[in-house]
């Protein structure tokens, strides 16, 4: 028994198989963020759909707050579902609420074990962009902003406060009242408030939602939007999710570097081992010695470096498993060094098919001895080494102790193995076929069983129920029926 060669085989798919579970790793690191995707997209989306039936039942359908102060009802109940949504779609808590007891707290948040209070002013009469209600406020309660609390105004209010705040007076004394721009008394405005106030611009924060966009008759367009976006942003961390789980260059070195040290540490062992059977023990070993061995560890470094880029580029850009990659390598190798043989004159044509065939075959047994160890035992690399070692023991007690009609039947029944798979890939292919037919018609009835049309549909629910199996006397595909169906 070849337990050197054993020892390397299993050293190689080792090596694979370490490769195969880094691959693995990141695979399954995407299924598992695009499950929790899918969870905050449904979070977000409910989050939507409660603030817009809160909005149509507790604030329109009840008249809270009259025409002119409905706006600020909505725009409190829109701050929270937004805020919320967009938060939820990056997989982050929820942190907004809507106290709702019409006191001097309108929405509280919540970051970490701190709650940071907030009064929301939507206020676009006397041309101060909410400040004169967020003045009215702070003299009705004095201790607000000593307190820890926020005032939250419009967003395109607070870009006008902060753009009307910076500005010099040189720059607003330029200012002209053209297309509902800002004018001069307007700056003097915003520079009063905060010169009477004491609050400064950090005291204020813009809501996620402009003025004009929490008017009733706007709500349901602004959420709409918003969920549009919400979908846009589940689309961008679904797609950086996967540009995120794609094989790399960094991790393709990574894996380069340590199949190349492991498979050199392994030849440098071998060729101890190898000079010790020799009768000299390690301290013995003079110069001629020690270049042999470093000899050996060096064309093992370097078949290493080729075996885990080689093992990597096709586990992850071919449909090839670790196992059947590291052996692909290893016969290349063996194949190239008879070659070479073959070149120089030291072997014939027939001794190279011969040692070729015998090599692919080797490879072919670590292959499928790693595949089978790891399925049978589902511990990473573990697996592929117990497998390897387990098979190519037996592998080569056949074929070293095996009659020749023995290894004909092994070799028959390999041929069979071929065939049956060729013969299970084109009934697979044929299987696919007939479902990709089958789902394109299923989706074609479906389209025109939802069409707008009302003719079209009628027509394509009578097709899809004869598609999907259901006994021709239950199908409405009348109007007699129809009627009868729901009147009788």
């Amino acid at each position: 028994m070849d337990a050197a060669r054993i020892a390397k085989s299993t050293q190689e798919q080792a090596v694979a198989a370490w490769i195969g579970y880094l691959n693995q790793i990141r695979i399954d690191g995407l299924i598992e963020t695009l499950r929790t995707q899918d969870k905050n997209l449904e979070a977000a989306t409910e989050e939507l759909a409660k603030a817009l039936r809160t909005i149509d039942i507790e604030i329109i359908e009840r008249g809270r707050g009259g025409l002119k102060g409905m706006h600020g009802f909505i725009a409190e109940v829109a701050e929270v579902g937004v805020s919320n949504a967009r938060q939820l779609i990056n997989g982050e808590d929820a942190s907004m609420k809507w106290v709702n007891d019409n006191g001097p707290v309108d929405l509280q948040r919540q970051i970490g074990d701190a709650v940071i209070n907030i009064q929301q002013k939507f206020v676009n009469s006397g041309g101060r962009f909410s400040l004169g209600a967020v003045a009215d406020h702070l003299q009705k309660y004095p201790d607000f902003i000593a307190n820890g609390g926020k005032y939250q105004i419009p967003s395109d209010h607070y870009d006008r406060v902060k753009s009307l705040l910076d500005m010099s007076k040189e720059e607003a004394g330029r200012l002209t009242r053209n297309d509902n721009g800002p004018s001069y008394s307007d700056w003097e405005r915003v520079q009063e408030f905060f010169k009477e106030s004491g609050l400064g611009i950090d005291n204020l924060e813009p809501s996620k939602l402009s003025y004009e966009e929490v008017q009733a008759s706007a709500i349901d367009s602004t959420l709409e939007k918003e969920q549009g976006r919400i979908e846009e942003t589940d689309r961008r961390l679904r797609e950086q999710a996967y540009q995120d789980s794609l094989p790399s260059v960094k991790e393709s070195v990574k894996a380069t570097a340590a199949a190349a040290v492991i498979e050199g540490g392994t030849a440098f062992v071998m060729a101890v081992v190898a000079k010790s059977r020799g009768g000299k023990r390690i301290r013995e070993f003079d110069q001629d010695d020690w270049a042999d061995i470093l000899g050996e560890s060096g064309k093992g470094f370097t078949k290493g470096g080729v075996r885990g880029a080689s093992v990597y580029v096709l586990t992850n850009f071919t449909a090839t498993s670790a196992a059947v990659a590291s052996s692909i390598v290893t016969a290349s190798f063996g194949v190239a060094e008879q070659a070479h043989l073959m070149r120089s004159g030291e072997i014939g044509e027939l001794e190279f098919i011969e040692s070729s065939e015998e090599l692919c075959l080797d490879a072919a047994v670590s292959a499928l001895s790693s595949f089978v160890g790891q399925a049978l035992i589902p511990v990473p690399v573990l697996g592929a080494v117990i497998g390897n070692t387990v098979g190519n023991v037996m592998y080569q007690a056949a074929k070293n102790g095996l009659s020749e009609y023995e290894q004909e039947l092994i070799r028959e029944y390999q041929e069979e193995q071929r065939r049956l798979d060729e013969s299970l890939d084109i009934r697979y292919q044929s299987c696919i076929a007939s479902v990709d037919e089958g789902m394109s018609v299923y989706m074609e009835l479906l389209d025109m069983a939802f069409a707008p049309n009302a003719a079209v549909a009628f027509e394509g629910s009578i097709l899809l129920a004869n598609e999907l199996g259901v006994p021709s006397e239950e199908i409405l595909d009348t109007r007699a029926k129809a009627m009868s169906y729901f009147m009788d």
